[in-house]
């Protein structure tokens, strides 16, 4: 996959997430971070892989990161 193409909505595919734009506005709506201190890979409503996935992007500063930072931004 093109880093340039990849968008919140490749994002939740990879997540497994509902990815159609009203299931991605519903999932940021109901699952805001409010204590600012939690990493987003560290939030609870991830599971297991999810919270993996996020972690090693994050860290390897893959593909995915930037999508990952924007996705922490409209959780908080």
């Amino acid at each position: 996959m093109l880093t340039d193409n990849l968008t919140l909505t490749d994002l939740f595919v990879q997540l497994g997430l509902d990815s159609d734009p009203k299931s991605i506005e519903s999932f940021i709506n109901n699952n805001k971070i409010l204590d600012q201190s939690i990493k987003i890979e560290d939030a609870p409503f991830w599971t297991s892989a999810q919270s993996n996935f996020l972690r090693v992007s994050l860290q390897e500063d893959a593909e995915w990161a930037e999508l990952i930072d924007q996705l922490s931004a409209l959780l908080r």
